[in-house]
């Protein structure tokens, strides 16, 4: 297996310390702080190791504080419910004493039942389709250095923007997106692994999406803050993540120095499997 995404799979191999405690560590993605989609993952698969009967359907969590990357992180699952179809779980995340996220989530037996979709966009699909890192290796010269060292470092999914913006925004535009990612080799055929991956990286490229209309970005890059402050998602139907899903993002509204950005993602035959919602943080430093 790629050693990125083995790094990635031990990573998400959390310790038990305790009845319904955990513990996991970090990696460095290239942000000064822990990746928000790795401790939405780690949450999940420490919730996962509390439930013997379902898998996720929903999550809903906030981010209150910034992971310190070189600690721990300690997971605490409270089983606030078993139920004959529907188990309930609240993790809480904590490093140095303190609660940086919590979350809670929510597991069904799997079942049949009335179905209906959004239709997929209609766009190009990934073949052919240049990765995030070679589409701006021509340009990284270019960019701040936290940014540089954010697209230099060996990722575990291919990303494949469908549109390509390039070191300046140069004019606002539609704040909508569309990017087909990945993992970069084949993964065990185990669903809850599957569904903790996608969390992973449903983090990746959605905040970003609230501030495509606010016109070239380089002028204010230094002066923005961004964070993630809440993150929901939905799985409605068995995912593999090591096959392409096209995430097609949306932000309807940014006001009070906040966006709201949505995502649908889709695998390859037009399935909707799974939608998310993310606020955050869009501030001007003045």
């Amino acid at each position: 297996m790629d050693q990125t995404l083995a790094d990635l799979l031990q990573l998400l191999d959390l310790e038990k310390i305790e009845r319904n405690i955990f513990r996991g560590q970090s990696h460095d993605i290239g942000t000064p702080q822990v990746f928000g989609g790795q401790v939405l993952a780690q949450a999940l698969a420490a919730a996962n190791m509390t439930v013997k009967r379902g898998v996720v359907h929903s999550l809903h969590a906030y981010f209150l504080r910034r992971g310190d990357i070189n600690a721990p992180i300690v997971y605490q699952v409270d089983t606030a419910r078993n139920g004959l179809s529907f188990s309930n779980r609240r993790i809480v995340a904590i490093q140095h004493g303190k609660q940086i996220f919590n979350m809670t989530a929510s597991f069904q037996i799997p079942e049949d039942g009335l179905e209906h979709q959004a239709a997929m966009p209609d766009v190009p699909g990934p073949d052919g389709l240049l990765d995030i890192t070679d589409a701006r290796s021509g340009e990284l010269d270019k960019w701040p250095e936290r940014l540089r060292r954010f697209l230099e470092i060996p990722r575990p999914f291919h990303m494949r923007p469908v549109q390509r913006t390039g070191v300046r925004g140069s004019e606002s535009v539609e704040p909508v997106k569309y990017v087909w990612m990945k993992a970069v080799d084949s993964l065990p055929d185990d669903l809850p692994l599957h569904q903790v991956l996608l969390a992973y990286i449903s983090d990746m490229q959605l905040l970003g999406t609230t501030i495509l209309p606010h016109g070239d970005l380089s002028l204010i890059r230094d002066r923005l803050q961004m964070a993630s402050l809440d993150h929901a998602m939905w799985f409605h139907k068995p995912c593999h993540v090591d096959q392409w899903l096209l995430f097609a993002y949306d932000s309807p509204r940014a006001a009070g120095a906040r966006g709201l950005a949505r995502g649908q993602i889709f695998d390859q035959s037009g399935v909707l499997i799974a939608s998310t919602a993310q606020e955050g943080l869009i501030r001007l430093r003045r």
